[in-house]
């Protein structure tokens, strides 16, 4: 059974929390099939993030990494393994 995490479903909580201006969510859990943090399902392991978010003008990346796992913190628990991050802020 898979965990039941999608690309939109992360995609619509890091928009409700960092109104991004722009925003992609690609699942890769198909291409780590059978690598460690795999469900087997080839679905909902491994992410790929990429946000540009006025919430992020004056931030390290590590801190603007930190605001993305603190938004998506309850998916590591159900399942979420990888997160590919790529930060922006539109003044950069």
């Amino acid at each position: 059974m898979g965990t039941g995490i999608t690309a939109d479903a992360l995609h619509a909580r890091l928009a409700e929390l960092l109104a991004p201006s722009s925003l992609e969510v690609i699942d890769e859990s198909a291409a780590h099939a059978g690598h460690a943090g795999s469900d087997g399902t080839g679905s909902g392991t491994h992410f790929r993030v990429r946000i540009a978010s006025p919430r992020f003008d004056g931030l390290s990346r590590v801190a603007r990494h930190r605001l993305v796992y603190d938004a998506l913190h309850d998916f590591v628990a159900r399942g979420l393994h990888a997160l590919a991050i790529e930060t922006f802020s539109p003044s950069s």
